[in-house]
């Protein structure tokens, strides 16, 4: 006979606990109030007992539920950032969230972006709205946090531009990828998920079902352009099942590993400028980097101290990497998507024929997001004209 679960007094922690399904519930440290909570929990059906009042246990469940029901790029986007919301207030309970918590936990991190300030402010909003929608919350302690608006990224990249990136792409396996997205504009995640099932080479496409497309509205179709189909082609041959799109190794490319490979093409293309330019290291600036670095490192399960010469090497790194910044463009694969709308709209290409290319379900989408024509006067002068009859 299975033991009925019961609350105990924890001294270490000054407060009561409870182990229900394998996991255990932090009631608090009045008894009587530790009690009415636990009866609460056992009110709950099977397998959906969360403790509501604890910052942790909420996190978990919404993770639990974004795995189960969004994409496997949605729950790690998620994921991320939340354990280390996690990992900053452990303890906490959620009478006692404010939005300040969630503002100083930002703030711990001094170098993030706009972007990346605003996302992480926004995965704890939608977390806890999550929650509030789910009944776990009578109400979201963090409706009133503020979130910024993002940086809007109009990098827009010219064929030049482009042949000049891949002259730096010292990597087959990621020049495919940077080649399929600026021929066919597809979205980052499509092509990191693609399979032989999806190739339909007959009609020169890639074809997502319903449930795997964005938004899952109609089937994703990625048109191919004959270099996109040829490399599809050479793919499928290696890979038969599984992803198509991998690294040397043979592994799946995922989204960090894309983000690392255009890192270090953008220090290849800034070490170029800086000799060009003969601009050189500060040994001042390195110095003053060393002293804000972590002065340990982890290896299996042990912990190194770093010597100097692996500190100063790798300060040089990041100040490397902060010069090739402020000289060289951070392009990405979502550029290149961007690009493309950018060259089949000035390419003649009606708006709702490049919205369906692109898998836009709101063809409003290419006016409120894609605006690089705007940069182009030229272009938007002969456009102009043409309105009126005037050839340019």
């Amino acid at each position: 006979m299975a033991r009925r679960p019961k609350p105990w007094f924890r001294e270490a922690r000054g407060a009561w606990f409870v182990t229900l399904g394998g996991v255990q519930h932090n009631l608090g440290p009045d008894k009587k109030a530790a009690f009415e909570r636990f009866y609460e929990l056992m009110r709950q059906p099977s397998g959906s007992k969360v403790d509501s009042r604890s910052l942790v246990a909420i996190i978990d469940a919404f993770l639990d539920w974004v795995q189960k029901h969004r994409s496997p790029e949605t729950f790690e986007w998620y994921r991320y950032r939340l354990e280390r919301f996690a990992q900053k207030y452990p303890e906490m309970m959620m009478g006692d969230l404010k939005p300040f918590h969630a503002q100083q936990w930002v703030d711990s991190y001094p170098d993030l972006s706009v972007t990346s300030r605003r996302n992480y402010l926004r995965s704890i909003k939608c977390c806890l709205s999550w929650a509030h929608r789910q009944g776990y919350l009578d109400k979201t302690p963090l409706a009133s946090l503020e979130v910024p608006s993002g940086d809007r990224k109009e990098v827009a990249v010219s064929p030049e531009e482009f042949a000049a990136l891949l002259t730096y792409c010292r990597d087959e396996n990621f020049r495919d990828l940077l080649i399929i997205t600026w021929e066919t504009g597809c979205r980052p995640q499509e092509l990191l998920r693609v399979e032989a099932r999806h190739v339909d080479l007959t009609n020169q496409r890639w074809v997502f079902p319903l449930k795997e497309s964005k938004g899952k509205r109609a089937p994703r179709i990625v048109y191919l352009t004959e270099a996109a189909k040829a490399i599809t082609e050479r793919l499928l041959l290696l890979y038969p099942s599984g992803p198509l799109f991998r690294n040397t190794d043979g592994v799946p490319w995922t989204t960090d590993a894309v983000n690392c490979n255009f890192g270090r093409v953008q220090v290849r293309m800034g070490k170029e400028h800086m000799q060009q330019q003969g601009i050189s290291l500060d040994d001042e600036d390195v110095t003053a980097i060393m002293k804000t670095l972590n002065p340990t490192r982890a290896s299996r399960g042990r912990t190194f101290v770093k010597t100097e010469a692996e500190l100063r090497d790798e300060a040089r790194r990041k100040l490397m990497s902060k010069k090739c910044n402020e000289f060289v463009p951070r392009y990405s694969l979502y550029a290149l998507r961007h690009s493309w709308a950018t060259k089949a709209l000035k390419s003649g290409l009606d708006g709702l024929t490049v919205a369906i290319l692109m898998g836009h379900s709101d063809p409003s989408t290419l006016a409120r997001v894609y605006q690089h024509l705007s940069h182009d006067p030229q272009h938007l002068l002969s456009q102009a004209l043409r309105a009126h009859g005037k050839a340019t």
